[in-house]
């Protein structure tokens, strides 16, 4: 599926382009951002890196990443979102969703739209049939739009991953395509 365009009335998922390397830097250059995420604050270089490889993902077929701006009406970027499709386990239906929202719109509910429409892209335009995503065990905003979308806290994932040259372990939350058609 290339390219995605999915839209909410505060949001839209679009594929990334070179003009958001600094736009993207803001987020992933900010260490409230990244605190909870699986890796150090990125400078404009590591990012351009990023967008350079996410777009050609977008176009290997069959397509398994789902990089995405997530953008506000007035174009501007508000986060990164992701979904990845397993394919550790071929014929199996199910993919990890992520995202990094931008600090200054915190609280406004906006995680939970730029989730939201992952949910959409995995359930109703890829057909998955499980959505699942991981979040540090501090990281209790991330708990709360998971748990606002249905998605089941599963359990806790020990030492899953090294940031920083430490430890830390993951809270797995999921939810099911009968549930979310449910819901």
């Amino acid at each position: 599926m290339y390219p995605v365009l999915i839209t909410s009335p505060r949001l839209g998922l679009r594929e990334f382009t070179p003009d958001d390397v600094d736009a993207l830097t803001d987020i992933y250059g900010d260490p409230r951002v990244v605190e909870h995420m699986s890796f150090e604050p990125r400078d404009r270089d590591q990012v351009e890196t990023t967008i350079s490889n996410v777009t050609a993902a977008a176009r290997v077929e069959p397509r398994t990443e789902y990089s995405l701006a997530a953008v506000l009406p007035s174009g501007h970027l508000a986060a990164f979102a992701r979904l990845a499709i397993d394919t550790q386990h071929p014929g199996q239906s199910s993919g990890q969703l992520g995202f990094a929202l931008r600090a200054d719109l915190w609280g406004q509910g906006l995680g939970s739209e730029v989730v939201r429409l992952l949910l959409r892209l995995g359930f109703d335009e890829l057909g998955l049939y499980r959505l699942w995503g991981a979040r540090g065990p501090d990281n209790q905003p991330s708990a709360r739009v998971m748990t606002k979308l249905g998605m089941i806290e599963e359990g806790r994932i020990r030492g899953h991953i090294n940031v920083g040259g430490r430890w830390r372990d993951s809270v797995v939350h999921s939810i099911l395509e009968p549930e979310w058609h449910r819901a």
